[in-house]
């Protein structure tokens, strides 16, 4: 019998999800691909998958589609990996280049300009290198572990959680797990919030791995994974995500707002 395929976002912040498919009791249960938060909502749309971490938006875009309850990718104030690094301040930006691998933080940046900054801009997807990305436009939208490791000359670096926070009073989540409804997803409920579990208790494991990797120190990557990232589904993260969904859907990202159906 084939084993479940679980498409996987290959940031760090993803590791503790998979932490015990990869080295715990839940190792050899699961098929997993890696690959962008984008990549991995395509998997689940086309039943490449059955299952993936995708981004939270991508939610309200796949018929049929069910949240694996209890889990998530959030973060309750600074993320420190969704940036928007700028060339002038946030008020006075017109252009914006989009990490092309982004779905949910591309949504996000369009709610928070549009919504809270009255900005409208043009944008262009791009592949994330800043750089290059902030002499083609005012600012740039950088996720994952390029974001976390930025150490270049942005006149100005807005973390979109913080800012999400500031004005919402709420936490973001940023990514789920996701699968169709006729996939039953519900059974691998206690598998995968053990495998979660198992990489939250291990997380010294994991920043000594990843740490050399990215350049940070492991005392950083773990104050990220402990700190800054949040794992949980709780009524705080559901309410950040519902308040999401809304703004999205007023500031015509998403055509209707679906409710939150969980396995």
């Amino acid at each position: 019998m084939p084993l479940p395929r679980v498409s996987v976002v290959q940031y760090l912040n993803t590791a503790p999800l998979i932490w015990g498919m990869v080295k715990g009791e839940q190792q050899g249960k699961f098929e997993l691909s890696f690959t962008t938060p984008a990549a991995c909502a395509e998997a689940v749309r086309e039943r490449q998958a059955d299952l993936g971490i995708i981004p939270s938006i991508e939610y309200q875009r796949i018929e049929h589609a069910q949240i694996l309850a209890g889990i998530s990718i959030a973060s309750k104030n600074q993320v420190k990996s969704v940036l928007l690094l700028s060339n002038v301040p946030i008020e006075k930006v017109s252009s914006v280049a989009l990490d092309n691998s982004s779905r949910s933080s591309a949504a996000l940046v369009l709610v928070l300009m549009r919504k809270f900054y009255s900005r409208f801009f043009t944008a262009t997807a791009s592949a994330p290198q800043p750089d290059e990305m902030l002499q083609r436009a005012d600012a740039a939208l950088v996720i994952g572990d390029p974001a976390l490791v930025y150490r270049g000359q942005a006149a100005h670096v807005y973390d979109l959680a913080a800012e999400w926070k500031k004005f919402t009073g709420l936490p973001f989540v940023f990514a789920l797990w996701v699968g169709h409804e006729d996939s039953r997803i519900g059974k691998f409920r206690k598998d995968f919030e053990a495998s979660r579990d198992y990489g939250l208790a291990h997380v010294d494991e994991i920043a000594a791995e990843y740490g050399p990797k990215l350049g940070l120190t492991p005392e950083a990557v773990k104050v990220y994974l402990t700190s800054n990232i949040d794992y949980s589904l709780d009524e705080d993260n559901r309410n950040g995500l519902r308040m999401f969904f809304r703004l999205a859907r007023e500031a015509g990202i998403i055509p209707v707002e679906k409710e939150l159906k969980f396995a």
